[in-house]
């Protein structure tokens, strides 16, 4: 049973959760991007490049025959997954940029200093009569 309730108290940590959350976020902004550079970004780059589908480049090694698929290599997607790495690549970069940022904003500004408590008075008045003496 300790076993289990280790786990429980793992798996509900804050930083675990965070990581998950993380994760998830991750994921559906990666098939965002993903989306992106397949139906917005590549279809101009082809048509400013003669009407080239990205989707169709590739070298076929070997041509289809007797009811087998063709072997080809397909740079064409290889290039569009590139350019999505490098989308979030540079969107993972700009956030944690600017979360240094503001994490430095953060650690330069000044700490104000703690009102003494009533208590804190009376003992340095006390102390400081106690001197003059």
């Amino acid at each position: 049973m300790g076993f289990f309730k280790e786990f429980k108290e793992f798996a509900m940590q804050g930083n675990v959760m965070d990581m998950a959350v993380g994760l998830i976020i991750g994921a559906a902004f990666g098939k965002i991007v993903s989306s992106f550079v397949t139906d917005i970004l590549m279809p101009p780059i082809g048509v400013a490049m003669g009407g080239v589908d990205f989707k169709d480049l590739s070298y076929v090694i070997q041509p289809a025959k007797d009811g087998l698929e063709s072997v080809a290599i397909r740079y064409g997607s290889f290039i569009q997954t590139i350019l999505d790495f490098m989308i979030v690549a540079l969107a993972i970069f700009v956030a944690i940029k600017i979360m240094n940022k503001l994490q430095k904003a953060k650690d330069d500004e000044p700490e104000e200093p703690e009102t003494p408590t009533r208590q804190e008075m009376l003992l340095t008045e006390i102390a400081d009569l106690l001197r003059k003496r």
